[in-house]
């Protein structure tokens, strides 16, 4: 691996999960059994970009302290969590019918009195719940490149990326449990 360009499969994994998540989300199709209660999954999602979150701090902690062995554990972990995220996201969506921020009733359409009820706060929830998807999909090849740097040991490139990434990754894993909190009175 120190020595491997991964780039084409960082670029395909990169494109492909995307347009897969997009896929099970947008297509109108008829919600899988996947044999158990997925109504928790949310919650989980939230306590795994929590988790992902508190493990972001502590990275940069680490590294800020040249604790190298506990940066690298703390990013390995998010990563796996993240990876976990994404699977059981995937599982919920092809599962459930999506939920829109103020279905009161929980019909699936946001009557006018319901978007009355919502206010304001329902614009504020859709600009966080957007730029969270943007950079959830963009976030994907930067936390690759940065932890293939890492990997070969080409530590000033990866330094140079982290600076970007992290804070991308940790405004996708806050806004993802601000997301969770500002939609769970609608599920």
């Amino acid at each position: 691996m120190k020595e491997k360009s991964m780039t084409v499969p960082i670029i395909i994994v990169s494109i492909a999960i995307p347009l897969a998540v997009a896929f099970i989300i947008m297509i109108p199709q008829a919600k899988i059994d996947v044999g158990f209660n997925t109504k928790v999954l949310p919650l989980f999602h939230a306590l795994l970009n929590s988790t992902t979150a508190i493990l972001l701090l502590a990275s940069l902690y680490f590294i800020k302290n040249k604790w190298i062995k506990a940066h690298k554990t703390a990013n390995l972990v998010a990563v796996t969590l993240s990876a976990i995220f994404l699977i059981s996201y995937v599982i919920y969506h092809a599962s459930n019918p999506s939920v829109r921020y103020g279905d009161i009733d929980h019909d699936g359409i946001l009557s006018d009195s319901e978007k009355l009820k919502a206010g304001s706060l329902r614009y504020v929830y859709y600009f966080i719940l957007s730029s969270h998807i943007i950079l959830s999909g963009i976030i994907i090849p930067f936390v690759l490149f940065t932890l293939q740097r890492a990997f070969q040991e080409k530590f000033d490139k990866h330094k140079k990326l982290a600076r970007i990434t992290w804070p991308l990754w940790f405004y996708v894993a806050v806004t993802g449990v601000v997301v969770y909190i500002m939609i769970s009175p609608f599920y």
